[in-house]
C-alpha cells in the first residue's frame, strides 16, 4: 500500500469511528433516561440490595373487602415500552428484598399485597445491566396520569395511575413511605438509578415510582 493509500485508509477508519460513536450516543440519548452503566461494571447487579419492610405493609381490611385477590401474572406500562411476566420474589438470607434474576423480567415481592388489594402491591426490575436496558431502563421518565396495568392470574385486569416518581439515596431508603400500610389499593415500581460508583458496581439510588388504583 502507498503511502498515500494509506493516508486515505486512515481517514476512512477515523470517519467509520465517529459515526459509530454517534450512533452510540443517540442510541442512549434516546432513552430520556442515564446513560447505561460503565462497560466494565458487572453482568447484572444482583446485589441490588432493596432494603426489607421492618413493620407489616398491610394495612386491616374495610368492612366488605374482598380477604383475597389473585397474584398477578404480567405487568404492562404503555407509555415506556413494558411488557413483562412477572416473577414471584421473597427475602434474601441478608433480610433484604431479592431482586429478578434477569434484566428482562420485573419481579412482584410476595410478601406485599396483591395488586388491588388494600396496601402497596411492590414490583421489582433491573434499570440495566452490561448487555444493554433492563425491564425498567426508562421507569424514571413516568408522569403522574400514566397508567400500568397489572394482569392476575385468575385472567383480569387492575389498573393503577401514577401520582409521583422519586429518587432516594439508598443509604437513606424511607422504608415506612414506600412499604408503610395504606387506606386503599397502591403500587410501587422500584428500580435502582442515580450515579453509578463504578468501585463497588452499584447505583447510589433507588427510583421509586408511586401509584394508586384507577377508579
Amino acid at each position: 500500500m502507498t503511502t498515500r493509500e494509506r493516508w486515505w485508509a486512515a481517514v476512512a477508519y477515523a470517519g467509520l469511528a465517529v459515526a459509530i460513536a454517534g450512533t452510540c450516543g443517540l442510541m442512549l440519548t434516546s432513552h430520556g433516561t442515564p446513560g447505561l452503566r460503565p462497560a466494565a461494571a458487572a453482568q447484572l447487579d444482583t446485589q441490588a440490595a432493596f432494603p426489607a419492610p421492618t413493620a407489616p405493609i398491610v394495612a386491616a381490611l374495610p368492612s366488605g373487602q374482598p380477604a383475597a385477590v389473585a397474584a398477578p401474572a404480567t405487568l404492562s406500562i404503555p407509555e415506556i415500552g413494558v411488557s413483562t411476566r412477572l416473577t414471584s420474589l421473597g427475602l434474601t438470607a441478608q433480610g433484604t428484598v431479592q431482586v429478578p434474576p434477569t434484566t428482562s423480567v420485573a419481579g412482584w415481592y410476595s410478601h406485599s399485597p396483591r395488586p388491588g388489594a388494600v396496601g402497596p402491591a411492590i414490583i421489582l426490575g433491573h434499570i440495566d445491566s452490561l448487555s444493554g436496558p433492563g425491564v425498567f431502563f426508562r421507569l424514571p421518565t413516568l408522569r403522574p396520569g400514566d397508567p400500568v396495568y397489572l394482569r392476575r392470574a385468575d385472567g383480569s385486569t387492575v389498573e393503577f395511575v401514577v401520582t409521583r416518581v422519586q429518587t432516594y439515596l439508598k443509604a437513606r431508603f424511607p422504608t415506612e413511605e414506600v412499604y408503610g400500610p395504606t387506606p386503599d389499593a397502591e403500587l410501587r415500581l422500584i428500580t435502582c438509578g442515580g450515579a453509578f460508583d463504578a468501585s463497588t458496581s452499584h447505583y447510589l439510588s433507588n427510583i421509586v415510582v408511586y401509584a394508586t388504583e384507577a377508579a
